[in-house]
């Protein structure tokens, strides 16, 4: 079995920095890319960041400049540094992998909460 065990989420003021980690662990080979999500009720969940095993990174439009996404290959690992955060990030934020040989499988998502 395959889990994503994110953690690092909070309530923080606009203009903090929140850092979110998200651990793969079980029986897997090597994650093909891994990313990060984020949902608030009513919305469709929107990708933020992604990042491939090489190191090939995607950010949406809206964080571009505040968020940086990076990796640790060996531990099956993705980071999302937040910085400049602002109200409209508030949301549920969850961790996608793709995996070279189980497929893709989601985090349990983290709340992250910025206040104005």
């Amino acid at each position: 079995q395959v889990q994503l065990v994110e953690s690092g989420g909070g309530l923080v003021q606009a203009g903090g920095s929140l850092r979110l980690s998200c651990v793969a662990s079980g029986r897997i080979f090597a994650f093909n890319a891994m990313g990060w999500y984020r949902q608030v009720p009513g919305k469709e969940r929107e990708l933020v960041a992604s990042i491939t095993r090489v190191g090939s990174t995607y950010y949406a439009d809206s964080v571009k400049g505040r968020f940086t996404v990076s990796r640790d290959n060996a531990k099956n690992a993705v980071y999302l540094q937040m910085n400049s955060l602002k109200p409209e990030d508030t949301a549920v934020y969850y961790c996608h992998a793709v995996f070279y040989d189980v497929g893709d499988y989601w985090g349990q998502g983290t709340q992250v909460t910025v206040s104005s």
